[in-house]
């Protein structure tokens, strides 16, 4: 069965028009409003990243996720990501066991590299160990949500001699996901483990992913490790409105703001032009932008090609006003959504 979900950074961009910028409490509120509004409208994950920056709200999503567990009674909560390589794996454990406790058995962690590094000085880490911190706590985390009784030995992390982590997870095992932007390394890695795995589509032609998911599935096949527990996911960036016209022009402006502020500090990326934003939205672009219809068709198309578990519409990219947001989340849940289960239940 596929899963159709949203993730979002909560971003905090100015608004086309008037310029105004959400403040970081407002926007952490109105993504509550958002988790309970995707759980009505039948959505099946909600994910929330990470990030240590002014132009993003979240530092902490496993507060956020807590929170918007406890109105809401079907939705997955998940991080989008979880910077590991700057987080005790202990901590995050007990963190999504809670969030498990109050969704009675809906949490799951998405754990990533951090394709932003704000939190590597923030929590004293040196980014010359970026690879071996990832690996190392994200050994120490599969540990840890095996069994009660921890005996570790770290190198990059703590020394924990039989101690037990409380409190448990509701489920047997928490889902633990793992994120890359495409690094073929890092496939291999998590096909290794056995893992789920989530593919950040944000640029070019989605295409370029399937041989990716194709080594992935091989890898994890000549490891032995069942087929069935092999996910694979994606998350795209994408907007939804009524009409189509009305989506393409929204979207621009916010994209852009959020765009070009990575720029900045970023020398392989450029500010975005309206020329790059049409071929990106276009038939072999990575962002899903339209009306409820195109939007079906493209996740359709997706999840097809590169033969999809779950996909999950990173909605909005820049800040938009409120209302158009929820607006674009009942589209998902009432209209897309349906079309989407409603083809691939035909298929069988």
């Amino acid at each position: 069965m596929i899963e159709l979900g949203i993730s979002t950074f909560g971003e905090t961009t100015p608004l086309e028009g008037t310029g105004e910028t959400f403040s970081h409490g407002e926007r952490i509120r109105q993504l509550v409003t958002e988790i309970e509004l995707a759980d009505q409208v039948g959505l099946d994950v909600y994910g929330i990243g990470e990030h240590h920056r002014e132009d993003f709200a979240v530092s902490a999503p496993e507060i956020v996720l807590a929170a918007g567990a406890v109105n809401t009674k079907h939705i997955r909560l998940t991080s989008a990501v979880t910077v590991l390589s700057s987080a005790d794996p202990v901590r995050v454990y007990q963190q999504y066991a809670t969030i498990d406790a109050l969704s009675n058995g809906r949490a799951e962690i998405m754990a990533g590299r951090g394709s932003f590094i704000e939190s590597f000085p923030l929590f004293g880490y040196d980014l010359n160990d970026y690879e071996q911190l990832f690996d190392e706590k994200l050994a120490m985390l599969l540990e840890t949500s095996k069994a009660t009784n921890l005996d570790w030995q770290g190198q990059l992390t703590q020394t924990v001699y039989k101690k037990d982590v409380y409190p448990r997870a509701v489920q047997d095992q928490l889902p633990i996901w793992v994120a890359t932007g495409g690094n073929v390394e890092s496939t291999i890695k998590i096909a290794q483990k056995g893992l789920p795995i989530v593919y950040a589509i944000i640029g070019g032609n989605p295409l370029y992913f399937k041989r990716l998911i194709d080594a992935y599935h091989q890898v994890a096949e000549n490891e032995g490790h069942d087929q069935k527990k092999m996910k694979v996911g994606a998350h795209s960036w994408g907007f939804i409105a009524k009409n189509q016209a009305d989506a393409v022009a929204k979207y621009f402006y916010p994209t852009k703001k959020t765009v070009d502020n990575i720029a900045k500090g970023r020398p392989h990326w450029q500010e975005m032009t309206y020329e790059q934003y049409e071929q990106s939205i276009g038939p072999d672009g990575a962002m899903i932008v339209g009306d409820p219809n195109h939007v079906a068709r493209k996740i359709i198309a997706l999840i097809e090609n590169l033969g999809l578990d779950r996909f999950m519409l990173h909605l909005p990219l820049g800040s938009m006003p409120h209302e158009e947001v929820l607006e674009a989340i009942r589209l998902y849940g009432e209209e897309v959504a349906p079309r989407v289960r409603a083809y691939f239940a035909e298929k069988g």
